[in-house]
């Protein structure tokens, strides 16, 4: 972490800054192409969890490729990735859907409904398409309610009872299925969730080209067991003889991004020690407060651990907009850089304009040339246009 801390108090690195190391980036990666190699898999980009397109050129050179939520993360991968581009919503609309067919590898959807919609285009002339439906195995492991795909009442997938009461006839036309069942999980997670998958679909994966097992493997975390992970697509690809598709966006910049931070006021409240910083839970790190997470902060602690707790606080004016509380080795003053790790994943992408709060500027560490390079930094202007 020494090196990365001198690299974040460069005053070419402005603040608040996400700073994502190149060098992390390609160990990431390397695991990644070792699953692929010896799995079969193909390895896809979740563009909801990390969309910097920057990092595109370095990431296309292993990943098959990218997955959509919606019509503008599509194009934003045909146009800056390349490769395989998947779609997968809750629901589309018929424009949306128009583009899709024409443009995608692979659209799964969400309910029969949308499918009976949509069943027309399969095999038309202009449809590169190949088209798949999001099945609910009615099992996860995922314990916090909001992130629970299949909690009692879920708007995501497709159960078998869904599927027999259809008849036969319903699958005409669909190529693959889609689940995504886990959340920041091990390889052991995705075994005991196989087994619901196959108990229930097993029959009808023998009638599909590809399955997407989906995201939320953290196949990039020191513990995870990436042995298990292939021989588990092994067996999926020898059982079904069908394509095998991960799609996280998590592991691939798990612990490579920072978000840099200033000090921009320090103050006592009823006695409590306070710290303005600028940057946002609100607006920069949304997931603080709505899952809630606690990032961690390079040389600080848990409250009380060391000599100085203080409350860091952000600059919107909702009431809640803390971060959370640190312990430092010292007094925290006006100009002092904290280094929050771990953000690269699912805070670029979730950043938004509350209060006219600028966004952290983009930025990389090339540790080949030692160089940090600005991609993008906000202004006023940005704030503006995207209102009327």
């Amino acid at each position: 972490m020494h090196q990365i801390q001198e690299i974040c108090h460069r005053p070419e690195v402005p603040t608040p800054c996400f700073l994502v190391d190149e060098s992390l980036l390609a160990r990431n990666l390397d695991i990644l192409d070792h699953v692929q190699h010896e799995s079969g898999a193909k390895i896809i980009l979740a563009l909801k969890g990390f969309a910097m397109w920057s990092t595109f050129p370095q990431l296309s050179n292993t990943l098959h490729g990218t997955t959509a939520s919606s019509l503008n993360e599509a194009k934003l991968g045909l146009e800056k990735f390349g490769g395989e581009v998947h779609a997968y919503c809750v629901a589309y609309q018929d424009e949306e859907m128009d583009f899709l067919r024409k443009n995608c590898h692979h659209i799964s959807l969400n309910s029969l409904s949308q499918w009976q919609r949509f069943r027309h285009h399969a095999g038309q002339t202009d449809t590169s398409a190949s088209f798949g439906l999001r099945i609910n195995p009615q099992y996860s492991e995922v314990e916090t309610e909001i992130y629970n795909p299949c909690r009692k009442g879920t708007r995501f997938g497709i159960t078998v009872d869904d599927l027999e009461n259809a008849g036969a006839s319903i699958l005409e036309g669909i190529d693959g299925m889609h689940f995504h069942t886990m959340c920041e999980q091990n390889s052991d997670t995705l075994e005991r969730t196989l087994e619901h998958v196959e108990s229930k679909f097993g029959t009808y994966l023998h009638q599909m080209k590809w399955l997407n097992c989906g995201g939320g493997h953290h196949i990039t975390r020191p513990d995870y067991d990436t042995a298990k992970l292939i021989k588990l697509i092994k067996y999926l690809r020898s059982t079904y003889n069908i394509d095998v598709y991960i799609e996280p966006g998590e592991a691939v910049a798990l612990n490579t991004g920072f978000l840099v931070t200033s000090v921009i006021d320090r103050f006592d409240s009823d006695g409590h020690p306070i710290a303005i910083l600028d940057t946002s839970a609100s607006a920069h790190m949304p997931d603080v407060l709505e899952m809630p997470y606690r990032p961690e902060i390079i040389d600080a602690d848990d409250p009380g651990e060391k000599s100085h707790t203080v409350t860091l606080g952000g600059t919107t004016c909702l009431a809640g907009d803390i971060i959370g509380d640190w312990s430092f080795d010292n007094d925290l003053k006006v100009g002092d850089r904290l280094i929050f790790t771990d953000m690269a994943h699912y805070s670029m992408v979730k950043t938004n304009h509350f209060n006219g709060v600028n966004h952290p500027a983009i930025a990389r560490y090339r540790p080949e040339t030692d160089e940090v390079i600005i991609d993008r930094q906000f202004t006023y202007h940005d704030y503006r246009d995207r209102l009327s």
